[in-house]
Parts: structure tokens; sequence; C-alpha cells
């Protein structure tokens, strides 16, 4: 495929994920929330201790959804300024945080991550921190969004916190795994993941969730093309977490069998802290 050709199914996808996330704002922005089981107990806790943040610092929440992330971040003293590429999203989040009484402090704008133009518009030196929550695999480039960030966060003290899905573990080359054996008498499961891909893994269309109205795209990258994006940026990796399910929480109700809070041990999402290079 030539580099033109390459661009071209980019550009189309890009936009096929744009209309998907249109399409279903509304059954994510029921399903999730304030916070289904990932956000309150991975995404949420991981992403909150990576960013330390401080009351009174301004925080930029990258393709924050129906904005859930950016509420949490105004009850800790926060301003925040958060964008997404979808205008039902960004409806769907203003809504909610009129109704919590925060609107004072989160500011909602359509934004699209990788329009550079658009997200420099935001204000050079502005922010404190910056945070993009599993979204950077639904992003089709990742190297603009780093490229503003340089100038986004104020020089010595910013730092850029996201959650992706984990590459190695949950990604279009991986399949869940469930085994039972007899074991001296005794019926046992085991939970486990078959990687059938991982470096050259090209973008797949799923569902982020069952049964939602329209899947998306999904641009994987292995651990040293994402790291690699960043350091290219000059950016520095100086945090990481692998959250994982461990006990259930409460009574939850019935699970499918392969739902991932059944995979203990077994990290579905991974969280870094990146420093931006001094200005």
């Amino acid at each position: 495929m030539s580099a033109t050709e390459g661009a071209g199914e980019e550009a189309t996808l890009a936009r096929r994920a744009r209309e998907a996330w249109e399409a279903k704002a509304a059954f994510w922005d029921g399903m999730m929330g304030e916070g289904n089981e990932f956000q309150r107990l991975l995404v949420g806790p991981a992403a909150e201790r990576l960013l330390g943040i401080e009351p009174g610092e301004t925080v930029l929440d990258v393709a924050c959804g129906n904005g859930v992330f950016s509420r949490r971040l105004a009850s800790l003293g926060a301003s925040v300024v958060a964008t997404d590429f979808s205008e039902a999203f960004i409806g769907l989040a203003r809504a909610r945080t009129e109704r919590a009484g925060l609107a004072d402090r989160a500011e909602y704008r359509v934004v699209d991550a990788t329009d550079e133009e658009e997200m420099l518009a935001l204000g050079e030196s502005r922010f404190d921190a910056a945070v993009c929550n599993m979204a950077l695999m639904d992003l089709p480039a990742i190297e603009p969004l780093l490229g503003t960030l340089r100038w986004l966060l104020k020089p010595g003290k910013g730092r850029f916190v996201f959650t992706v899905q984990h590459p190695a573990f949950n990604s279009n080359g991986v399949r869940l795994c469930l085994e039972e054996e007899d074991r001296d008498g005794s019926l046992v499961e085991t939970y486990a993941v078959k990687v059938t891909g991982y470096l050259d893994l090209p973008p797949g269309v799923g569902a982020g969730a069952p049964g939602e109205p329209a899947p998306h795209p999904y641009f994987h990258r292995p651990l040293g093309e994402l790291f690699g994006a960043c350091f290219e940026a000059g950016f520095v990796i100086d945090g990481l977490e692998e959250p994982s399910f461990s006990e259930p929480e409460g009574e939850a109700g019935p699970r499918r069998a392969l739902s991932w809070q059944n995979f203990r041990g077994i990290p579905p999402v991974l969280a870094a802290r990146a420093r931006p290079p001094r200005r």
C-alpha cells in the first residue's frame, strides 16, 4: 500500500470513528453514567493517582466522552477544559455537569484531538496537566496530539496521563478463554488470554461494549510504538500502572462468563504518565 493509499484509508477510518461515536453517544452515556466498573475500579483511580491533582490547577481532559472524569477532576478542585470530537457527547457532558452543580468548574468544547490548529487554540502553556482516558486507541494518529501537548502544558510542572486498552492483553489480536478441567474430582475453571497478534495488527472494527448500536475502528499500537511516539515528541515516561480486577464489587448481578471482571490478575488497562520536554 502506498503512503497516499494509507493516508486515504486512515482518513476513512477517522470519519467512520466520528460517525460511530455520534451514533452511540446516548447509549454510552446511559451505560457509563457516572462511571461503570471499568471507570470506577480501574481507569479512574489509576489516572487520578498518576495525575496527583492539586486544587486550583487547570486540567485538559481530551476525548472526555460524557464528562465522567471531568466531573471527578472538578470535584477535586481543578478547573477543567474538556474536549471531544462528538457534538452529541459534549451536549450530554454539559447536561450532566450542570445537574451535578459543577458547570462553573468544567468547560466543554468540540475539538478534534488530531487537529493541531484546534488543539493549540485552547491556549499555549495554559494547563498544569492533561489526561486522555481510554481514547488513544480510537485515534488514527496520536503524533498530532502529543506534538500540541508540548505547547499546551505549562513548562516544568506539566504532565500528561493517558489510559488505554492494554496493548499486550486487550486488543483485536486477543481472544478471551475459559477452560474447565477435572482436577482430582473437582471442576476447576481457568481464565486466560490467547494472543494471536501483537506487533503488526492492522486497524480493526469492534464493539466497545456489548449491545452497543455501532462498532467503531480501533488502532492498535504495541508498547514500543505507543511509548516511541511519546519519546519522539520529547516526553519522558515517569509513571506506569497496569490495573486489573480483583474481588467482585458487591452484588453486581450475573455477568458474562468472559467478562473482564472474571480475569483477575490480567490487566485490561495500561495507565502512564508522561512529562513534556523543557522549552
